[in-house]
């Protein structure tokens, strides 16, 4: 049993069985055992590689994306741009130099990460070399222009699962069976925010809900809505939630979720619907998928012109990331994107109306 397991069990033997948001954000962050707070967990010899980490056209292309829309809303003098959730730093290092090219871009911009891991904190610290402060929240940063990315950020929130049962729902939770963690059910409720999900379930199905991405989607659409600019979202996940989409990876192959508590990354579909409806002062985008998105922002032509100082082994890997990142049996259908920007001014790039 890992030491989150043992801590886990501990509290539930003294309190009751956990939300499954509460397990969620033991396990993730907790401050001597949780899995982020206590570790790089990307690239090869970590659980999981985010699409930064696969291609430097990834973060090229997001970059070169919003500097078009600063240009675009006219330049303006001072923006805030900020990454939710940066990891080790290479997707702001991407954008910052294929930025650079765009007169006036980095002398308006002020850079804020937003990241609460000490571990992530201290490689992004060496992985971007213009100027920043880290914030621990969003609410942090200062007011401005919002310039935001977050990739695989709204992923990684805790979750609540909701199991319908007639009329009726039941709110799943993690207790103990002969020692062990075991997924149980609380007692029947009718929470008010799942009465227009009665609508279109059924007996048995489950929904989930993320009131921590939600709330972090109002602050968004708020700030974007009274000073301009744009947030990108890039996430797997749907429009609408639907069913269990709990998942765990540990060394880069899928793992039941309380198998090992505090050593595997957990996270969760991303509902863009429940952000776009919680960001709604702001507009938002259609959901596009990420190899449509990329596509439309240009990366055949990046890919070819990377592709020609490129041979053998290295050509072979470029070509594969390009694969990954925009095919459908890969990355291109399962992760979607979504922009929001503010009413009344132009869509931002990669997106059909």
């Amino acid at each position: 049993m890992t030491a989150a397991a043992e801590a886990l069990a501990a509290r539930i033997r003294q309190t009751g069985p956990m939300t499954v948001a509460e397990f969620m954000a033991e396990c993730l962050m907790n401050p001597v055992w949780g899995y982020y707070a206590t570790r790089d967990p990307l690239g090869a010899q970590g659980d999981f590689t985010t699409a930064p980490e696969i291609s430097q056209m990834f973060g090229e292309l997001l970059g070169l994306a919003l500097a078009q829309v600063w240009l675009d809303r006219g330049s303006p003098a001072s923006v805030r741009l900020v990454e939710l959730g940066p990891g080790r730093g290479t997707l702001m290092a991407d954008l910052l130099r294929a930025t650079r090219i765009v007169p006036g871009f980095h002398d308006a911009l002020t850079l804020h990460l937003v990241e609460t891991s000490p571990a992530l904190r201290a490689r992004q610290s060496e992985t971007v070399t213009h100027p920043f402060t880290h914030h621990a929240a969003l609410e942090d940063v200062p007011d401005g222009p919002l310039y935001l990315i977050a990739n695989e950020f709204f992923d990684a929130l805790p979750i609540r699962q909701f199991l319908r049962e007639g009329s009726v729902w039941r709110e799943r939770v993690v207790g103990l069976e002969d020692g062990r963690l075991v997924f149980g059910l609380a007692g029947p409720t009718e929470p008010s925010d799942l009465a227009p999900r009665l609508a279109d379930t059924h007996h048995g199905d489950l929904v989930e809900q993320n009131p921590t991405a939600t709330a972090i989607a109002a602050e968004i659409g708020a700030r974007i809505a009274r000073y301009g600019g744009v947030a990108l979202i890039v996430d797997y996940g749907d429009w609408h939630s639907l069913g269990d989409t709990l998942q765990a990876l540990r060394g880069h192959r899928a793992v039941p979720p309380l198998e090992t508590p505090g050593e595997a990354d957990l996270t969760a579909h991303v509902d863009f619907e429940a952000l776009a409806r919680a960001a709604s002062r702001a507009k938002a985008t259609p959901l596009t998928p990420q190899g449509t998105f990329l596509e439309s922002l240009g990366i055949a032509a990046r890919a070819e012109a990377l592709a020609k100082n490129l041979s053998g082994p290295a050509l072979a890997s470029h070509k594969a990331a390009f694969h990954r990142l925009t095919s459908p049996d890969e990355m291109g259908t399962l992760f979607k994107v979504m922009a929001l920007y503010q009413p009344n001014t132009p869509l931002p790039p990669g997106f059909s109306a």
